[in-house]
């Protein structure tokens, strides 16, 4: 894939539906999550050109996709029904149960296009942001990129233990190991008076990540349920503060689902404000799919697009992720979107 072109584009979609010469600045999405496993990144092209690009997450039982985005003097031509298919085809193949996205809430076009996949709006996810104070140390936290090489294979069974307890096979091992592979930022690792961990945070720090110049962003954040939840989940953002301080970062970001009115009503509390807001979908019957030649060709040849096109609105979107059927699963929560707001 051509990673300068496919970021090209997703700047240039996003900003022309949002009106904005470029919405991300220092951020980087494209480069990360192709980095994070190619075989899952999907790029349609145009007489060899690439005109754009999709990215398949895999979380365990938790699936999500995104940022979807095509060439802005494309839109409407069907480009992103076609990216969608290896995708759907990726989530098929890793035998996901729990299927996402994070979209823009305002736009009936993106709506309408998911829905066609089964995916069906559900709650709005608030992006926040507060500036960092300076923190105190946190009793208990550990940074995954800080541990030994031999101590890490321990602390991810014990992250996968977390978010098993959370939802049922969610695992953020791949997340973790690429954000420290990368180079992108570190996971908290929150252990508490058992052998347990108390929490865990992705967290994505400074330029070239999916945070930004001065900004700790975190992508993906967890507590152990059950009894004294409320309690860690504070011990967490003072951690997550802590983290942004020690590397010198301004801002701390963080996505909060409003399906957990409890959580959001804290980080109000502690001085997040709530400046953007997006809605995640869910499949509401997780489809089984065949593997596609086109997963493993990573491309979608088009045939050229006719002179007349419409220019209505990128089709793009970010990460989140849906509830199963049966009411008694709880829902897994992350950050910002995609996407993840953006």
């Amino acid at each position: 894939m051509d990673l300068d072109r496919a970021d090209e584009i997703c700047r240039v979609a996003f900003g022309t539906f949002l009106g904005a010469p470029d919405p991300f600045g220092t951020v980087d999405y494209v480069r990360t999550r192709w980095a994070a496993d190619p075989q899952a990144a999907f790029a349609a092209t145009v007489e060899g050109e690439v005109v754009g690009s999709n990215f398949a997450t895999n979380w365990g039982s938790v699936g999500f996709f995104g940022p979807l985005t095509v060439r802005p003097d494309l839109w409407d031509q069907g480009i992103g029904r076609r990216l969608m298919e290896p995708v759907m085809d990726c989530f098929g193949a890793w035998g996901n149960s729990h299927l996402g996205l994070f979209t823009f809430s305002h736009s009936p076009k993106h709506l309408e296009l998911y829905r066609r996949y089964g995916f069906w709006p559900r709650f709005l996810t608030a992006i926040m942001k507060k500036q960092v104070a300076e923190a105190a140390a946190v009793p208990g936290r550990v940074l995954y990129g800080e541990l030994p090489a031999a101590e890490r294979p321990d602390a991810l069974s014990l992250c996968r233990a977390l978010t098993g307890a959370v939802y049922e096979g969610l695992s953020l091992e791949r997340e973790i190991v690429a954000v420290h592979t990368q180079g992108l930022g570190d996971t908290i690792l929150l252990h508490g008076a058992g052998s347990e961990l108390d929490g865990l945070a992705v967290c994505h720090c400074g330029a070239g990540s999916e945070a930004g110049t001065d900004v700790c962003f975190v992508k993906f954040g967890a507590v152990r349920p059950g009894p004294g939840a409320a309690d860690r989940f504070e011990r967490l953002l003072d951690a997550c503060e802590r983290l942004a301080a020690e590397r010198g970062l301004d801002q701390l970001d963080a996505g909060m689902n409003l399906a957990r009115p409890d959580a959001y009503r804290r980080m109000i509390d502690r001085g997040f404000p709530h400046l953007v807001a997006g809605c995640d979908h869910a499949q509401a019957q997780p489809t089984r799919v065949q593997l596609s030649r086109r997963l493993c060709d990573r491309r979608l040849a088009l045939r050229p697009p006719p002179r007349s096109i419409r220019q209505e609105g990128p089709v793009l979107s970010h990460v989140k992720r849906r509830t199963r059927s049966r009411s008694t699963t709880r829902r897994p929560t992350t950050g910002r979107s995609a996407g993840n707001h953006r």
